[in-house]
């Protein structure tokens, strides 16, 4: 036969539940948005700085799923500017702009940095 015994309370694995419960990780994105931003407007190209002034983002939580959306409001008939940068695309005489991926290594770091600051916070309390 198998005994167990046990002392002592939940008390401190009842506190970190409701805390996750309650999102208490995610509950101060606003660094890591504006990180973001910054990130991105250092790593965009400039011809007249416009795209690079152009970065936006906000933070959204819905039934316990917390994002960060950054975006681009340089618009320049109907198409956004800093999409055709980092993608590329034709020219009105049949010609290419080939895409410059800035937008994938500028916000890496960001991702590390929030993974591993949130990471810290759900595993140290």
């Amino acid at each position: 036969m198998i005994k167990a015994k046990s002392s002592g309370n939940f008390k401190d694995t009842t506190a970190f539940l409701k805390y996750m419960e309650k999102g208490g990780p995610f509950k101060n994105l606003d660094p890591y948005g504006y990180m973001g931003n910054h990130a991105l407007s250092a790593a965009t190209p400039i011809d007249t700085g416009r795209t690079a002034d152009s970065w936006g983002y906000q933070i959204g939580h819905t039934k316990g799923v917390y994002a960060i959306s950054w975006w681009n409001t340089h618009i320049e008939d109907g198409c956004n500017i800093a999409v055709f940068i980092q993608y590329g695309h034709g020219t009105g005489t049949g010609g290419y702009v080939p895409g410059i991926d800035y937008i994938n290594p500028a916000m890496r770091p960001v991702f590390e940095k929030t993974i591993d600051d949130i990471w810290r916070q759900v595993t140290n309390g």
